[in-house]
């Protein structure tokens, strides 16, 4: 969140993230609000070229991240990959490592559960919700093992998600994770 002379916000203070850095390329408003979710739910795949500039962007941009090695994408359940047709993760990430000159790998990190939408729960529930959601794939662990990696999703709200994706990812020995999003609901 944008503080004014302070370096973590009251949240990170008293629970700090997984992540080490996170960046947001617009605030999750209007217009970027109606782009995610047309993007996301009515499946106009066709913005993810431009969605990603954005990031890659605003990345590019800010002086603060250091550099990583690798981009990866939040993953869907197969249930909810069925559902929508795409991932909308792996489309922002494959495309701002390709703008960025970096590997991407939508293999690495694993939804095995099945769990909620996210949107549906309140914020005490989200947490909750995606205990144990995650896991790097048994067969990319020692690819993953040192690397410092940039997580990308659509949009950063509670950090629930982005959490337990970057626990799961730090178990398996990365050295670092970034959180890298489209946009944050202010």
């Amino acid at each position: 969140m944008p503080l004014a002379g302070a370096r973590l916000c009251g949240e990170c203070l008293r629970q700090p993230p997984a992540w080490s850095h996170a960046i947001a390329a617009a605030d999750y408003d209007f217009p970027w609000d109606r782009l995610v979710i047309d993007f996301k739910f009515h499946g106009k795949v066709e913005l993810a070229s431009a969605l990603a500039q954005r990031l890659a962007g605003a990345v590019k941009t800010s002086a603060s991240l250091p550099a990583v090695d690798i981009v990866v994408p939040i993953p869907l359940s197969a249930s909810r990959l069925a559902e929508r047709g795409f991932n909308q993760a792996w489309e922002l990430a494959r495309r701002v490592a390709r703008i960025l000159g970096l590997p991407a790998d939508a293999a690495v990190l694993l939804r095995p559960l099945d769990t909620a939408h996210q949107a549906d729960l309140p914020r005490a529930q989200r947490a909750v919700n995606l205990r144990g959601a995650f896991m790097v794939d048994p067969r990319q662990r020692l690819r993953v093992q040192g690397l410092k990696v940039a997580l990308v999703d659509d949009v950063l709200t509670t950090g629930a998600t982005a959490r337990e994706a970057a626990a799961a990812l730090l178990r398996a020995g990365a050295a670092g994770v970034q959180v890298w999003t489209l946009a944050r609901t202010p």
